[in-house]
């Protein structure tokens, strides 16, 4: 029997046709977030994986041409995270980030599932390393804080390998080397191997280092019957589990290289012969395990706060640079390198040093918002985070303003999406300050002058003058769970300002600094040269931070600015603002935390100019934690909102998160989500349908309503969203089909609301299928040729019918028909087949 195919999936009866995007595709140049301790595949040195401190774990096959990322719900990684690989394609170990102490996890179907190892000895205890053999899938290595553990059987079961002897210290687990049954792991207490596959461990006899020093990191590779270590020691009083990258001034001590004895005596023999630890601040140590001589030192340039990678290819007699930043002499950039958008002072430092396991000649790092590589043994380096084709020639300045498309290795934070107009977008982000595109988006650059704040969190735009305001400041991450306490949100924040353009965002000014973070904008719509604004300032009580007005805004930086009143209980954290037709002003305040708890100072408050006074009209969940309020477009009478909602910890706060509802502005709510969401960002309604609405979440991804007109409406798991923090959701007002999703830490991605599902369904015979420009329909009836079929909307209405069809396939041109709900009923000899089908 053959299967009709048609595309309805998202859709109740009385929907419009939208259906959510089935694939979103990034935008934007990386850079924010930092990428951790690459992973080659030694049976395929172009693929590689690399870990994001934001939780995703990027894969490339190309050699970092190009990138995908495991979906969330697969696997979420810490910045120690590594993929492990094996011989066996289907299996490989991970450590999982659950947003709490991480855990041990693997697959065993190639990374479609991934499980936690059955028998983890130390359940609820964070593992900081974990290490496979690539040989044998069934054996590997978990560093713990205080203790190292081994598994001969996939993780169903654990022996102690050493317990700390100093726990204040740890355990680290600084490199492995797997030869057979030969096993040598090495620690900062020294090296502990095993002849009979890890069933028992010894230490190793050893002498070399001067006093006081021990392994921080550790390599090894074999030749025939040699094996050679080499390690980075450190100063033991100065060394403890847990150490990153960046803290890596003057921390290495030396570079020690033996060749391993398992019998008899093991010297270190000292290798630094021409490194000053004093500027060469090395980090970490590489090498392919079939060369015993190329070895690579990753670090910090102290000197030219850069990068800095070292290469021996005589087992360290003589060492040499061989990641050239001065004048990006062999490395061909993308918008970080000399003289580029940014220095190469924000990659700052190698985020360890990965060497192909059987090709030396292939070294990848990450680093504060990076990847680099070489394939020729460091002679030459490109950049792998954006499009090889926009890359800028080796040994030249890098330009700036320059646009570039992205490779899918999306790793920075987006709070919003403007579109100024058809191709004019600007983008607001942390850390990369925002990013602008003029070709409606297919590429971004830094092609604007005067925003220097760390982050862009908002930007209006007066309807009438067509100029924009910002809302910047130099602290970044605002209102997460590391962003809520007055230590870090009273600082002073000489970015923290509105700022303002009138050529679309290629020029910013000054309007107002306010020395304190200005979260958010909006306009009234009633008086477009009001202009409210978010600023973030508690102050022990008497702080400036609330909502502040201008009502002159087309005074720009002579605007003159007034601080209201605050609103009852709060305690300087406005967040989100919303102007009502009326003037009413709706305003969320967001969390703060003490050292211990959470002030219950959230919540929704409206505020009404004749007055001068607030209203908190608040849930009580919502009075610890809330983030954007977002009015129902369906209301014309704007009588209807909604809250989101985080979850707290420590008491109080907890369970309260979700979507909340109001009909009457707040004198009454009910919590949408029941359980289903602890922590709710925000909600967007698809304006050509509001019906439809997608609801975004701090770590259970992106979520689709198709029923937002009933009590309880039902939500779907957007599975072509890969990342788990979206921050909110934007219709480009331009070409209404395009949804573009920011995130934390996922950058930007867009998806088509045209791009309509496919669903499989057992029953029927006919095979349906609009063509792209949904213009015609063609309908292939195989060798069962109908007696008759029809089309009837919604309503029953028949559009179109035929009878004694004797061609198939059989196109119907349907140019001049509306979109909408449509059914085919087919009848022949065996009866009569009816399915829905949508025009778009």
């Amino acid at each position: 029997m053959k299967q009709l195919i048609f595309a309805i999936v998202l859709f109740s009866a009385l929907a419009n046709t939208r259906a959510q995007p089935t694939a979103f595709t990034s935008k934007g140049i990386g850079g924010g977030g930092a990428l951790f301790f690459p992973t080659i595949n030694p049976a395929n040195d172009q693929e590689y994986y690399v870990s994001c401190d934001m939780s995703q774990l990027f894969h490339t096959t190309d050699f970092g041409a190009s990138y995908s990322q495991l979906h969330f719900s697969n696997l979420q990684v810490f910045n120690t995270s590594t993929y492990e690989f094996t011989s066996n394609p289907l299996i490989a170990y991970s450590v999982f980030n659950d947003g709490d102490a991480g855990y041990p996890v693997r697959t065993l179907d190639g990374g479609a599932t991934w499980q936690p190892l059955p028998g983890n000895p130390l359940a609820g205890e964070q593992v900081y390393t974990l290490k496979a053999d690539y040989a044998n899938p069934d054996r590997l290595v978990v560093g713990y804080y205080g203790a190292i553990y081994s598994s001969n059987n996939r993780g169903a079961s654990f022996s102690l390998v050493k317990q700390a002897a100093n726990n204040g210290v740890g355990l680290i687990l600084a490199g492995t080397f797997f030869d057979g049954n030969r096993i040598v792991i090495a620690t900062n207490e020294g090296i502990f191997h095993s002849g009979n596959g890890g069933t028992s461990f010894t230490p190793l006899s050893m002498t070399g280092f001067p006093a006081g020093q021990g392994i921080w990191q550790f390599a090894a590779g074999k030749v025939g019957a040699t094996t050679r270590f080499f390690c980075i020691t450190s100063t033991a009083a100065e060394t403890y589990n847990g150490i990153m990258p960046w803290d890596n001034y003057e921390f290495a001590k030396g570079v020690y290289a033996l060749d391993y004895n398992p019998t008899g005596a093991n010297t270190w023999v000292a290798k630094a012969t021409n490194m000053d630890f004093s500027n060469d601040f090395v980090m970490y140590v590489g090498m392919a395990k079939n060369d015993i001589n190329t070895v690579y030192l990753g670090g910090k340039d102290n000197a030219l706060e850069a990068p800095l990678v070292y290469k021996t290819t005589n087992a360290g007699a003589n060492w040499s640079k061989v990641f050239k930043t001065t004048n990006n002499q062999n490395i061909s950039t993308g918008w970080s390198g000399q003289s580029g958008d940014r220095q190469w002072s924000y990659g700052e430092t190698c985020f360890g040093i990965t060497v192909a396991p059987n090709n030396a000649n292939k070294v990848i790092f990450g680093d504060f918002g990076f990847v680099h590589k070489t394939a020729d043994g460091g002679n030459s380096w490109q950049q792998a985070y954006v499009a090889t084709t926009d890359q800028n020639p080796a040994n030249a300045a890098t330009p700036t303003r320059k646009a570039y498309h992205s490779i899918g290795l999306e790793n920075t934070t987006a709070w919003q999406v403007h579109f100024q107009d058809a191709n004019n977008f600007f983008a607001c982000f942390s850390d990369i300050r925002g990013i602008r595109s003029k070709d409606a988006g297919a590429t971004w650059s830094f092609d604007y002058a005067g925003n220097a704040g760390n982050s862009t969190y908002r930007i209006v735009k007066n309807p009438t003058t067509n100029a924009l305001f910002a809302a910047t400041s130099n602290i970044h991450d605002m209102y997460q769970s590391t962003r809520l306490t007055d230590a870090l949100l009273d600082a002073a924040d000489g970015n923290g300002k509105v700022t303002y353009s009138t050529d679309g965002g290629a020029t910013w000014l000054n309007m107002k600094t306010f020395n304190h973070p200005v979260f958010w904008l909006a306009i009234d719509p009633n008086n477009t040269n009001k202009l409210y604004a978010s600023v973030i300032h508690y102050g022990a009580g008497a702080g400036q931070g609330g909502v502040w007005v201008t009502s002159n805004a087309n005074s720009y930086a002579a605007a003159t600015w007034t601080k209201l009143p605050n609103p009852p209980r709060t305690e300087g954290h406005p967040a989100a603002l919303f102007v009502l037709n009326d003037g009413k002003l709706v305003a969320t305040y967001s969390g703060r935390r003490t050292s211990t708890a959470f002030t219950a100072s959230s919540g929704v408050f409206m505020y009404n100019p004749a007055t001068n006074a607030w209203t908190d009209v608040s849930d009580a969940g919502m009075q610890y934690w809330t983030k954007d309020i977002i009015i129902d477009p369906a209301d014309a009478t704007q009588n209807t909102w909604y809250a989101a909602v985080f979850s707290g910890w420590g008491g109080a706060p907890n369970g309260k998160g979700g979507l909340y509802k109001t009909t009457n502005r707040g004198a009454s709510w009910t919590k949408l989500t029941g359980t289903q969401f602890d922590r709710v960002t925000s909600i967007t309604f698809n304006p050509l349908n509001v019906q439809q609405a997608f609801l975004t979440t701090e770590t259970q991804g992106l979520w689709f309503s198709k029923n937002m007109n009933v009590a309880a409406p039902t939500w779907n798991l957007v599975t072509s969203y890969p990342f788990r923090q979206p921050e909110r959701v934007y219709f480009n007002p331009f070409k209404t089909n395009e949804v573009w999703v920011t995130s934390f830490g996922n950058g930007l991605r867009v998806g088509n609301m045209n791009t309509v599902a496919t669903q499989v369904v057992e029953k029927g015979k006919y095979t349906l299928s609009p063509n792209p420009t949904h213009d015609k329909i063609t309908i292939d009836f195989g060798e069962n040729h109908p007696d008759y079929f029809f089309i009837s909307d919604y309503s029953g209405r028949i559009v179109a019918q035929r009878k004694n069809i004797e061609t198939t396939p059989y196109t119907l041109d349907w140019s001049s028909y509306p979109n909408g709900f449509y059914f085919l009923t087919v009848k022949n000899r065996e009866g009569m087949s009816v399915q829905r089908f949508v025009k778009m």
